[in-house]
């Protein structure tokens, strides 16, 4: 019998970038064909946060950095959803067998919804809630990677065999942006109360846009502190 994985963390690693602060600068100088004017670090921040506080937003577009990412199949519909500025490659389960890999929440993950539509919250549950939930989810993968493979083995297609998997299964994708489209993901991903619009995302998705806005931030550190001071607001 196939051997099941299941995890409860994932994984954002740093494939590649282009860019950095001084790209947004030369965006920004060369309306005025200053682009080779050379500024002090205080210019510099100076200059960023006056393009982020009025929101100057197409300056911040001229770089790039891309991410490989691992995170269950339902952490990525929500991603996807951001699309504006944005590459996105994902294993295929039409050409490839998925691996048995599945997402279990640590116990640290508020399991209980209360609250009104619009205005939730999410707060502890039991311990016996926890444990109950981890134990039926695995079985449940279990049932599920068993019945995907009892159809690959009969010769069903990949794209079909795989409809008996569920969301928790884990996939893998690269994922592109640059600093704008950067912004505009953690303003909506993270749970900032400072932020002028604070969000409340789901916490899986929270905790991969945390592990990016850190690599954001040692990237782009003037544009990144501009950022945050202003309300994390996308320009």
């Amino acid at each position: 019998m196939t051997e099941i994985t299941f995890r409860s963390d994932f994984s954002v690693d740093l494939v590649r970038s282009a860019g950095n602060d001084d790209a947004v600068l030369q965006a920004m100088l060369v309306s005025t064909l200053k682009d080779g004017l050379v500024m002090d670090e205080a210019a510099k921040k100076g200059r960023i946060a006056f393009m982020m506080k009025n929101l100057h937003g197409s300056v911040f577009e001229h770089n790039m950095m891309t991410f490989r990412v691992e995170a269950p199949i339902f952490v990525f519909r929500e991603w996807h959803r951001h699309r504006i500025g944005i590459g996105i490659n994902e294993a295929s389960g039409r050409y490839t067998e998925l691996p048995p890999v599945f997402y279990i929440p640590g116990p640290e993950r508020p399991l209980v919804q209360v609250g009104k539509p619009g205005a939730y919250e999410y707060v502890a549950g039991s311990t016996m809630d926890y444990e109950w939930l981890v134990a039926d989810m695995k079985d449940n993968a279990a049932r599920q990677y068993l019945s995907y493979k009892a159809r690959l083995n009969t010769g069903i297609a990949k794209e079909v065999a795989r409809m008996s998997l569920g969301v928790n299964i884990y996939s893998t994708m690269y994922w592109t942006c640059n600093a704008r489209s950067m912004m505009a993901f953690l303003s909506l991903r993270t749970n900032e109360p400072k932020s002028m619009f604070p969000s409340k995302p789901m916490k899986e998705i929270e905790v991969c846009a945390r592990m990016m806005e850190a690599k954001f931030a040692e990237l782009f550190p003037i544009t990144y502190e501009a950022f945050c001071e202003h309300g994390r607001v996308c320009p």
